[in-house]
């Protein structure tokens, strides 16, 4: 099914970019040097791939529900790796994102 397939590509883009983000945080912030740095890189572009091959063929579409997911995965990103207590706003932004995520991506549209 394509709406199980696009789910969870999206989970491994989130997965491959919030990591490799916080793969190169945790190189430069943390001074933890430059192999930190480098899987980053790797994880990042690892979402650029996973992203085209999202069943839908607009690339702008894709992008921008997916920045829905980005929010909400950032924060469970946080919550498991970081320790991270997101309060009841940051929940309901994060629950706000992945409505529009289901519109943009899942709602019915004519040819």
């Amino acid at each position: 099914m394509d709406i199980a397939r696009s789910l969870t590509l999206f989970a491994v883009a989130a997965v491959a970019e919030i990591g490799g983000a916080w793969l190169v945080w945790q190189g430069v912030r943390e001074h933890r040097g430059w192999i930190w740095i480098g899987a980053g890189v790797i994880a990042l572009g690892l979402y650029g791939l996973v992203a085209t091959l999202q069943p839908d063929a607009n690339f702008g579409r894709i992008l921008a529900a997916y920045g829905g997911v980005f929010v909400a995965g950032s924060l469970l990103w946080g919550m498991t790796v970081d320790g991270f207590k997101p309060d009841r706003y940051d929940v309901t932004g994060a629950m706000i994102c992945l409505v529009g995520v289901a519109v943009i991506m899942y709602a019915p549209r004519t040819a």
